[in-house]
């Protein structure tokens, strides 16, 4: 599997102090955690609406830009990407109902 979404934590992090002007990550990171939230609430909307519409190349890019903002809003939120693979990895093999019995 493709660690890309480790390399994209790893540029959103190295995007943390960078100019705001220059970078998309460093402006979204300078304008807080609720912010950053909010871009992934609409995101994650925008990509129900493409799943809905059946469009599968407009959900693909959708599907990408919420990964996208799900890394900004951790950064913003001091959580680190391999926090995040840690836990799916502490939930592999459990079925969802224990999973979710064991909150």
């Amino acid at each position: 599997m493709s660690d890309v979404l480790t390399r994209l934590a790893a540029t959103i992090d190295a995007r943390r102090g960078a100019d705001p002007a220059t970078s998309h990550t460093a402006g979204l990171l300078s304008k807080g955690g609720a912010k950053c939230a909010e871009k992934f609430g609409e995101e994650a909307v925008e990509a129900i609406i493409e799943a809905v519409r059946e469009d599968k190349e407009a959900l693909t890019r959708e599907a990408a830009d919420v990964l996208y903002h799900l890394h900004v809003m951790l950064a913003a939120s001091g959580i680190a990407w391999h926090d995040v693979l840690a836990e799916l990895e502490r939930r592999e093999g459990l079925s969802g109902v224990e999973e979710k019995a064991n909150r």
